[in-house]
């Protein structure tokens, strides 16, 4: 992994960037990999998700073609998808590649094999997923997958971590 010098949303001069920006949205950590060490293991930070109800929901997201995760993906078909919560900012980050973590972000949670890879074991939401389809779009990975309603679980979602404008945000005060 690399930590890049600059944030990964700077806008600088491109409207597109500043628009998506301003879209704002939960965010979401996909991690995918086969057995019980994390050296097989990949994981990133997503906020680009839509779901899609329908007799066979489905979860879609935008990924970086360049990440592991998106390598461990096409080798296995197969991810978990998590909903951080405001404690995890630092997670995210990590597997965002905007900061360093010493021993590989794994390390800095709990993390349990799955038979789609690690499930994070503080994630109050999360669900299984299989790779449906796979296209290229724009400078991102679209992945298609089904959710495996057996292993979907919402609970609390009380300090939702959620993306806008390049800063971590929680729900405003009410």
């Amino acid at each position: 992994m690399t930590i890049h010098a600059g944030h990964p949303f700077a806008t600088d001069d491109d409207p597109v960037r500043r628009l998506r920006g301003r879209l704002g949205g939960a965010v979401t950590l996909w991690t995918a990999g086969e057995g019980g060490s994390a050296r097989d293991w990949a994981g990133l930070t997503v906020s680009s998700v839509l779901l899609a109800h329908g007799e066979t929901p489905r979860l879609l997201a935008l990924v970086d073609p360049d990440s592991d995760l998106a390598d461990v993906v096409a080798d296995t078909g197969r991810a978990v998808f998590h909903l951080l919560s405001w404690h995890h900012r630092d997670l995210a980050d990590a597997f965002a590649g905007v900061a360093p973590a010493p021993g590989g972000p794994f390390r800095l949670g709990p993390f349990a094999p799955t038979a789609s890879g690690p499930l994070l074991g503080d994630a109050t939401s999360y669900v299984e997923v299989e790779v449906e389809s796979v296209a290229e779009v724009g400078w991102s990975r679209l992945l298609t997958c089904t959710v495996d309603l057996a292993t979907l679980v919402v609970g609390d979602d009380a300090e939702p971590l959620l993306h806008r404008r390049g800063r971590y945000r929680t729900d405003p005060p009410r």
